[in-house]
């Protein structure tokens, strides 16, 4: 038998009339709850925890059907409404009673937290660090009546609110218009494309050139074509972990080479026509980035060579891995222990 708590969720996420209209939203929650937690005061008031007194935030509390969507799912869904790299409140609402936050129910939670929290971090999504707390669950306490369901009782003010927040414009210039809030995502939603206007403030403009123009940075003149340090590389614009030193040799050509990818998945070749004779393109398969181009000629045991523009990646030294989100492939690294 399933316990209720593998049935709630509890995020807070600044307003709550806004986190509580965006989820309701999303098809397999059954409910949602506005309320107070994360202080010590009992049965607090919404003027108490407006003051920031309390220790308590304004949160939501989900009840969902795992049958139709998955604790990790709800959590992407968090991460698409709100600022995780602001810790002075959200959006309009500043203070500490609208900070960021998980409030994990079991053990279980707390995995999943911490995993999506550093697939985050490790995307790129945010040029500043990811401060969301996630806290262990103590006791929800719901608000006042007249907090419940304000999108409907108050469509009006609460349009108004919204239109006024800066939350949507917020969202709209990070996660991009076609990617919805309350719509689940296909595909890993950690290793994303940005939308442009954020690609062109991140990026450099000879980034942007390669990975977007399907540009060619000049031989010996890059950053990574003689790097030895021991790491991976990954996607500049998305993250997705692509090549790892292990598989990089010297091909002379004055671009980092490799013989194979590190996640094949994640690598996409198409037929590149612009030249004759006609080549290998390979792309990301979530940022859908130009990466270079792939050959025949590489050395044994694949015999082929990933020719890569060093604009379009960003390494990882094996040192750094944990603290960037990558510490599944520490271990390939035993004699850098």
């Amino acid at each position: 038998m399933t316990s209720q708590s593998e049935h709630l969720a509890t995020f807070a996420g600044g307003c709550f009339w806004c986190l509580e209209a965006d989820f309701k939203k999303v098809d397999g929650v059954q409910a949602v709850t506005s309320g107070y937690t994360g202080g010590n005061r009992e049965n607090p008031t919404y003027e108490e925890v407006v003051t920031g007194s309390t220790g308590h935030v304004e949160a939501i509390q989900v009840r969902y059907d795992p049958g139709k969507i998955s604790y990790q799912e709800l959590l992407e869904i968090f991460w698409r409404h709100i600022d995780p790299t602001d810790p002075g409140g959200q959006f309009v609402d500043r203070g500490a009673q609208y900070r960021t936050a998980i409030f994990y129910h079991d053990a279980e939670q707390r995995r999943l937290a911490e995993e999506s929290k550093q697939a985050l971090a490790r995307s790129g999504r945010f040029s500043q660090p990811i401060v969301t707390e996630i806290v262990e669950f103590t006791r929800f306490y719901p608000a006042e009546a007249y907090h419940q369901d304000y999108h409907q009782t108050q469509p009006q003010r609460y349009q108004y609110y919204r239109q006024h927040s800066g939350r949507d414009q917020f969202l709209q210039k990070v996660w991009g218009p076609t990617e919805k809030p309350g719509i689940k995502q296909a595909g890993n939603p950690a290793y994303t494309r940005p939308s442009d206007d954020v690609l062109r403030q991140r990026l450099t403009p000879l980034q942007y050139q390669v990975t977007q123009q399907e540009g060619t940075e000049p031989p010996f003149q890059n950053e990574f074509w003689d790097n030895k340090r021991p790491g991976i590389y990954v996607d500049v614009v998305s993250g997705e972990p692509l090549f790892s030193s292990l598989d990089k040799f010297d091909s002379g050509t004055g671009w980092p080479s490799f013989t194979k990818p590190l996640e094949p998945e994640n690598i996409m070749e198409k037929s590149d026509r612009r030249l004759l004779p006609v080549r290998t393109e390979v792309r990301s398969k979530h940022g859908d980035s130009h990466l270079g181009h792939v050959f025949p000629d590489g050395p044994p045991p694949t015999g082929r060579r990933y020719c890569i523009n060093s604009a379009a990646l960003r390494f990882i030294p094996q040192e750094e891995l944990e603290k960037a989100g990558y510490g599944k492939y520490r271990s390939l690294f035993p004699d850098q222990e």
